[in-house]
Parts: structure tokens; sequence; C-alpha cells
């Protein structure tokens, strides 16, 4: 339908004649400029839309807090992602800013009062059993790309999870449930980012900040808004970017895990250096940094505790590029993967690429080429948006170059990897 039919049939439905909204109103929803408040029951009746289906669509703002159960929508988004991975509206702006809205802090309290004795009785094992889970596939998607597991993330979700969540359980109980889900709920995100499902990624990130702000677990919750913020600044979406960015550093401002703070000081810095913020920029990162410095170098259970000073030395040396201070960006990248190591296979061969493209704005085609070419060793069989993005950044670089001896063998070897599926 076009957007004048459209507009023509909800003032048709709206009972008040043709006069609905405009062409420019109805393209504002389309790009997720907008959300259609009034307009959303008239185009449910219009389009013939399944009601249960907005459950995940964009949230509406400050009226739909508390509104749907959080274990009802968060087993409609897996049972949908099961059924059909495309069935996803467009990841947006609107959707991002409007999953700050959604928690509902009773929601836990609400499902305790409700027994049932058909329900399967949920302790602490349940618990161990998702977190165990998450770390397994976490780990394998870290190595080989989002790309290999995530089926697998979304049917246990589905499968097993779900019907834990819907079970019997204490308070406290149901607060680590919620919190364990909402790793695992943050890992089918991170995974669905990686493969380019962004969309999909984006409803799962939104729904783990919200089962975290539930659980009462800061760190979680904050992670989650970290996951939406990083998508919003690789989609474009500059204020939001920072929007969601200030909102993660402050709801960790409580915590005592420097490595933590940094992880998401790292992150508004990066938004505000995409807005063109460079005082911002440099002060979060600068403050990251003196976090990282005093953080342990142990890993802990967390995600956020994983931050190890080679990602932060990767993510640093990224945000200096985008501010254009190469030179500095050349030296982070070149720690992060000669001294301070990146144990995990995609996240080296990303850290590679990135040091590649910033050696040749420095003019040093050798370095670059090193860098490539080391990045081609790792990325095969990785399966991962971001290597097939690498990749594709890569050969249109290296077109100019064409002439360059070194240039043609690197690039056959590309073109090989290029095709290749990411899911």
């Amino acid at each position: 339908m076009s957007q004048s039919l459209v507009g023509r049939e909800l003032g048709e439905a709206e009972g008040k004649g043709g006069t609905g909204p405009g062409r420019d109103q109805v393209s504002r929803w389309e790009r997720g400029g907008r959300v259609p408040k009034y307009w959303m029951p008239y185009l449910i009746d219009v389009l013939e839309l399944d009601p249960a289906d907005t459950l995940n669509g964009p949230p509406t703002g400050e009226e739909e807090r508390g509104t749907g159960d959080t274990v009802d929508s968060v087993v409609e988004l897996s049972r949908r992602d099961v059924v059909d991975r495309r069935g996803f509206v467009a990841a947006s702006s609107a959707y991002a800013l409007g999953a700050l809205s959604l928690p509902d802090p009773d929601a836990i309290l609400r499902r305790v009062r409700v027994k049932s004795g058909g329900k399967v009785k949920v302790g602490r094992g349940e618990v161990a059993a998702i977190r165990q889970m998450t770390r397994s596939l976490g780990d394998a998607a870290a190595e080989l790309g989002g790309g290999h597991a995530r089926h697998l993330a979304v049917r246990y979700l589905h499968d097993d999870v779900a019907p834990w969540l819907d079970g019997n359980w204490t308070e406290e109980t149901g607060r680590e449930l919620f919190a364990a889900t909402a790793q695992l709920v943050h890992l089918a995100g991170w995974m669905a980012q990686d493969e380019g499902n962004q969309d999909a990624a984006q409803q799962y990130y939104a729904h783990s900040f919200r089962l975290a702000s539930e659980a009462g677990d800061a760190e979680l919750a904050a992670t989650a808004l970290r996951g939406l913020a990083v998508q919003a600044t690789e989609l474009g979406y500059r204020a939001t970017a920072v929007r969601l960015s200030e909102a993660c550093v402050d709801q960790a401002r409580a915590l005592d895990d420097p490595k933590a703070l940094a992880y998401y000081q790292s992150t508004l810095a990066d938004a505000a250096a995409l807005d063109g913020d460079r005082r911002t920029a440099i002060h979060q990162l600068d403050t990251s940094q003196t976090n990282i410095e005093r953080a342990p170098l142990e890993a802990g259970e967390s995600w956020a505790s994983h931050f190890s000073i080679g990602r932060w030395a990767h993510s640093a040396g990224m945000i200096l590029a985008r501010l254009g201070e190469y030179d500095a960006a050349c030296a982070h990248l070149r720690h992060a993967i000669e001294i301070h190591g990146l144990d995990r296979r995609r996240t080296r061969a990303t850290a590679l690429a990135d040091l590649g493209t910033v050696r040749l704005r420095q003019d040093d085609l050798d370095g670059a080429l090193e860098a490539w070419t080391e990045f081609l060793d790792l990325a095969d069989g990785v399966r991962s948006i971001k290597i097939q993005e690498a990749v594709h950044d890569m050969r249109a670089r290296l077109y100019r170059l064409r002439g360059v001896p070194e240039v043609g063998e690197l690039d056959d070897r590309a073109a090989a990897l290029e095709g290749l599926p990411t899911a």
C-alpha cells in the first residue's frame, strides 16, 4: 500500500472520513522516527495485523510501563525467532529509546503470588544450568562468530528456559532466574547482531534490559543498554547512541567494578565521537582508561568482567581513529594485538582488520598489507557480519592499489571469503 492510501484508510477506519495522517507522517512511522501511538489500533485493523504481534513491536513510551508480562513477552520473542527469523520489525531509534521505559518492577513479586500445581518447580540448579549454557554458547560465539550457534541459544531459551520462567519459584530464586535469563537473552541479541539480524538483536537487547532491571541487577541492565547503544552507533543513530550510552553509564554509577565502569564509559566515548562531541569523547575515554588500569587482570563471572585491557585498547584505538588521531589509534591497536593480547579468534581478526585500515590512512601500505594478511588467516571459518564487512571494506580500499603486486594476491584471498554465509 502507498503511504497516501494508508493515510486515507486510517482516516476511514477512525470514522472521520479520508482525512487521516499524511504521507510524511506515515513515512516517519516506516523509518522509525515516530511511533503511531494514537493510530496503532487503526493500523492493526487496516493492515490486518495480529494484535499479539504488537507485544514485541516498538514500545510507545511511558504509558506502556508495566503493560505486557515480561515472561510472556520473552517467550513470544523466542517463539517468533524459532518459527520465522524474518518476522521482525526493522530496527529503529524509536524502539531503542522506548526500551528505557519498559521494565516492570513488580513483575517478579506478581508471579510469586500466582501459584499453579501444574508448573515446574525451579531452584538454583536450573539457574546454574542457564548460566553454564550461556557461558558455553558465548565461548563458541566469541571464537567463531554469532552465526555458528545462535539457533542453539534461541532453541534453549524457547524449549528449556521458557517453562522455568513460567514455573514456581521463590522471590530470591526468581531474581536469580531473571538475571541468568537476561544474560542468555543478551547473548542471543549479540549473536543476532553478529550475523546481521539487527532488528532481532534490538528486541533481544531490550528484553534483556527488562529482565535485568526487574531482577534488580544494575550491571546486567547497563550491559543490555550498552548493547542497544553500540548497535545505535553502528547504525548511525547518533543522538540515540549518546542517550543510550548516557543511560548505560548512569545505570552503572553505583557499581564498584572498574572493568564494568571502563566498559560503559568507553561506549559513551565512542557514541560521543560519532556525534562530533570531541570533549565528551576524550573525557570519557580518559576516565575509562583510569578505571581499566586499576582493574584486576583476571576475568570474573559477569559479561563486563571480560572487558580486558586488550579489549579496552582495541576500543580506544577505534575511538581515536574516529576522532582522526591515527598515530595514537595505531599505537593502541598494536598494544591490543601484540602486547595485551586478544585471545578470541573473531576478536583478534577484527582488530587486525581495523589496524590495516588505520595503517593505510597513515600511508603505511606495507603495514596495512601485513595486518590484512594476518586478518585473512584468522577470518577463514568465522561466521560474523563484522568479519564479512571487514572483508568488503578491505577489498574496496585495495581496488585503488591494484597496481601493487602484493595487492592482487591479497584481493584474491579476500574474494574467496567474501561470498561465505554469516548464518
